[in-house]
C-alpha cells in the first residue's frame, strides 16, 4: 500500500533519512476508525551494530519497499479481517533500532537515535490527516514492534485526552521475558542493557517504571504492563520462539550445543530440555496473571505454540485451522475484547495439548 515519508527536521531514521509509513485508507463504515501498526525488526545494542543495521530497511528509508502487501489485523479482506478491514490501516516503518523509544546522537559514527522522536512526529500527523476525529483507534505491533506497542502505549492514548474516542493497544509476541538462560546467565538483560544506554532509551521510559526500577528492567514489559492505565491485549505464544533461540537458549549460553536440536525441532527436546520450557511457559503465564490481568479492560491470549508473531499472519490471524483456545480463534478473541463483546482472558494448557497450533520449529 502507499509508501510515504515524514519529512520533518530532526525525526529521521538512524541514518539520517525521513521515517516512512504505509497507509491503506478506511471506508464506509471504517472511516472513522483507525489501526495503527508499528513495525518490528529486532534491535541494535551497540554503535557498531547500528552502523551495520543503517544500511538496511531497518536503518534507511531509502532502502525501504516502496510496496507492502497488507495481510491479517491489516487486510482489507473481510473474509480474512472482518472487523477492522474497513478501517483506515497504516503501518509506521521500524528505522531507529530501540523500539521506538532513542533519544540521542552519536556524533563519531554519525547515528541518530530518534526513535521516540519519530513515534511522537509519526502519530501528529496521522492526527493531522484524519485521525483526530476517530471514534476507535487501535495501536498495534508485533515484535519489537510488539514491545513498542506496549512502551508507548498510554503515550498514544494521551494524544486523545479529553475526546470520546476509544482507545486501545495491542502486542503481539512483544512479551519479552526478563529469563535466565540455560547457562544461568541473563543474555536478553545484557543485550537490552546495550540497546538502552546506546539508544539512550532511559528518558523515554514510562515514569511509573524508572521512578523505582533501572532503565533496563523498565525496558522489559513485565515491568511496565501491571501499570499502563490504557486498556491493552497481550497476543504471545506461551513457548515463543525468538526467545527460545536468543534469550532462554542463545548459542553464547549453549556450550557444547546441546540445546541446537531442541531449538530446531521441538520434538528433539529432551525431558530436562522440555522441564526448561514448560518453565519459561510458566514465567510468562505467571507475568500475565499477576498485576496485569487485575485492570478490567485488558486481554490476552497465551496459546501453547512454538512461533514468534500472530496477528498479521492469515494463517494464525483468521484462517480455517487458525489457532484457538476454546474453539475461539485470535480474531474473534482480539475483536471480542476491542469492541467489549466478552472478556477475554484466555491461556493455552501446557504443550503438548494444543493441536491447533502452527509451528515454527
Amino acid at each position: 500500500f502507499e509508501y510515504k515519508r515524514h519529512d520533518i527536521m530532526g525525526k529521521m531514521c538512524m541514518d539520517g533519512t525521513p521515517p516512512a509509513y504505509h497507509m491503506d485508507p478506511g471506508s464506509g463504515a471504517g472511516k472513522k476508525s483507525w489501526i495503527v501498526n508499528l513495525e518490528g525488526g529486532g534491535w541494535c545494542e551497540s554503535v557498531t551494530a547500528c552502523m551495520y543495521r543503517k544500511g538496511s530497511r531497518l536503518g534507511s528509508s531509502n532502502l525501504m519497499e516502496r510496496q507492502l502487501e497488507f495481510r491479517g489485523i491489516l487486510s482489507s479482506n473481510p473474509a480474512e479481517n472482518p472487523d477492522f478491514y474497513s478501517w483506515n490501516r497504516v503501518m509506521i516503518r521500524y528505522c531507529d533500532g530501540a523500539s521506538f523509544a532513542g533519544e540521542g546522537y552519536d556524533a563519531g559514527s554519525r547515528v541518530y537515535f530518534r526513535g521516540q522522536r519519530i513515534f511522537n512526529a509519526a502519530i501528529q500527523h496521522l492526527l493531522s490527516i484524519g485521525m483526530s476525529s476517530a471514534d476507535q483507534v487501535l495501536l498495534a505491533g508485533g515484535s519489537a514492534g510488539g514491545l513498542s506497542a506496549i512502551l508507548h502505549c498510554d503515550q498514544f492514548g494521551a494524544f486523545f485526552a479529553g475526546r470520546s474516542t476509544t482507545v486501545k493497544c495491542l502486542a503481539d509476541a512483544g512479551l519479552f521475558l526478563d529469563a535466565v538462560d540455560v547457562a544461568g546467565g541473563h543474555t536478553l538483560r545484557s543485550y537490552f542493557g546495550g540497546v538502552v544506554a546506546t539508544h539512550r532509551v532511559a528518558q523515554t521510559l514510562p515514569r511509573s517504571c524508572t521512578g523505582h526500577l533501572d532503565a533496563t528492567s523498565c525496558f522489559f514489559p513485565q515491568n511496565i504492563i501491571g501499570s499502563i492505565k490504557t486498556p491493552i491485549f497481550l497476543l504471545n505464544a506461551a513457548y515463543d520462539t525468538w526467545q527460545i533461540h536468543e534469550s532462554l537458549a542463545p548459542d553464547v549460553a549453549d556450550h557444547g550445543g546441546a540445546w541446537r536440536a531442541c531449538k530446531s525441532n521441538r520434538l528433539a527436546c529432551n525431558a530436562s530440555q522440555m522441564k526448561v520450557l514448560q518453565a519459561f511457559r510458566e514465567q510468562m503465564v505467571g507475568i500475565v496473571e499477576g498485576a496485569f490481568s487485575r485492570s478490567k479492560g485488558n486481554g490476552f491470549f497465551i496459546n501453547s505454540c512454538f512461533t514468534h508473531g500472530q496477528s498479521k499472519v492469515p494463517a494464525t490471524w483468521n484462517a480455517n485451522g487458525s489457532p484457538t483456545i476454546h474453539n475461539k480463534s485470535i480474531a474473534k478473541s482480539v475483536s471480542d475484547w476491542y469492541f467489549g463483546r466478552a472478556e477475554v482472558r484466555a491461556i493455552d494448557c501446557p504443550y503438548p495439548c494444543d493441536h491447533t497450533c502452527h509451528n515454527d520449529i
